[in-house]
């Protein structure tokens, strides 16, 4: 896995820097953070078919929940049955009990090889030149454990507000999409009932944290890292923002189109 990720990072490295010399006249000294937004957003762009198959799988498997729900109730005491109602009921809906976990897990890769790029200090045997590079006076390479009291720490404070503010705004969308807390669109049970409220409940309250654990990794992160960090972050919720609203469309289209069922044989008259 180790040598997949060091050659595509000597893939990706050649690329970012002649993006930077080719940014130099305009962003100056920026160019290398510069270069590094731009082809966060460039492999984004080119992972956007995956990122709306995600998104469509799980708002597919959050559509099924309350059916779902039922199947554990009437089989809590059959798993066997209840594996085999499952895999039923996933195939009778087309969308596969993994639905939203593959394309994410494909797009990982790609993930890995953009943050090894901005995380590593050497590159193919040699100096990672991106990180010797500044943004606003802050070497990308530094640490902001070494820029705690020092005029660089601005920049660091800078970075993680705007981070929080990302993660702000993707829980915030993750309340209104129903993602990934369900428990809203689930029937109403028993308070003695046990099992998958009290997971909801957790992953609900994980929810709205997880969205915040950014700010901590960009702690223990070059400066380089954190601006990847930062750019996929908010481009994850942007995406989210409108692949969302359209997959969530053409699901409602779907549910309240009239269904046409076949009505009893007459006769024709003659």
């Amino acid at each position: 896995m180790l040598g997949f990720l060091d050659a595509g990072v000597s893939v990706a490295y050649p690329v970012v820097t002649a993006l930077m010399q080719f940014l130099t006249p305009v962003a100056g000294p920026l160019a290398a953070a510069a270069a590094i937004v731009v082809f966060t957003i460039v492999i984004r762009l080119a992972l956007v078919p995956l990122s709306y198959r995600a998104i469509r799988g799980q708002a597919a498997r959050a559509r099924l929940q309350p059916q779902v729900a039922e199947l554990r109730r009437r089989c809590q005491r059959q798993p066997d049955r209840l594996q085999r109602e499952l895999a039923e009921l996933y195939r009778r809906d087309g969308s596969g009990m993994l639905a939203g976990c593959l394309p994410l897990l494909a797009q990982l890769p790609f993930f890995s090889i953009m943050y090894r790029l901005v995380l590593s200090p050497q590159v193919g045997g040699h100096a990672n030149d991106l990180l010797a590079h500044q943004l606003l006076g802050a070497p990308l390479g530094l640490h902001w454990t070494a820029a705690v009291l020092s005029s660089q720490g601005l920049v660091f404070a800078g970075l993680f507000a705007a981070l929080a503010g990302v993660g702000w705004a993707s829980a915030r969308l993750a309340r209104r999409l129903g993602q990934p807390g369900v428990a809203a669109q689930l029937p109403a049970r028993p308070a003695a009932a046990s099992g998958p409220p009290a997971a909801e409940r957790l992953m609900a309250r994980l929810g709205q944290v997880l969205p915040y654990a950014t700010v901590v990794v960009a702690m223990f992160i070059p400066l380089a890292a954190g601006l990847y960090l930062l750019t996929t972050t908010a481009w994850t919720v942007a995406e989210r923002a409108i692949l969302g609203r359209r997959v969530q469309r053409a699901i409602s289209s779907n549910e309240t189109a009239p269904a046409t069922l076949p009505g009893p044989v007459r006769p024709a008259r003659r």
